[in-house]
């Protein structure tokens, strides 16, 4: 399975949408807080180039935003990226 970062803040609620997409994927998701942590946030800043939450990586790739994965799953290419097979997306 793909190893997936999240990047969020504590009251963000695009933070909570992602997740949630995330978690019907029944993937493990790394979430990385950066509300009150200055240097986690200037590490996001630097592997995304940009400065709002959420930031989403999936085995080191930017993904981007909650727009981004959204779009991603809506296209089916979310599956892809995350190693999900059809038979494994099927309930």
């Amino acid at each position: 399975m793909a190893k997936v970062e999240l990047y969020k803040t504590s009251f963000c609620g695009y933070c909570t949408h992602a997740r949630r997409l995330l978690d019907s994927k029944g993937v493990d998701v790394e979430e990385i807080d950066v509300t009150f942590d200055a240097a986690r946030r200037a590490e996001m800043e630097e592997r995304s180039n940009r400065r709002t939450v959420p930031q989403i990586f999936i085995d080191g790739i930017h993904v981007g935003g909650c727009d981004e994965l959204v779009a991603a799953e809506r296209s089916g290419e979310l599956d892809r990226l995350l190693g999900i097979t059809v038979a494994e997306a099927a309930p």
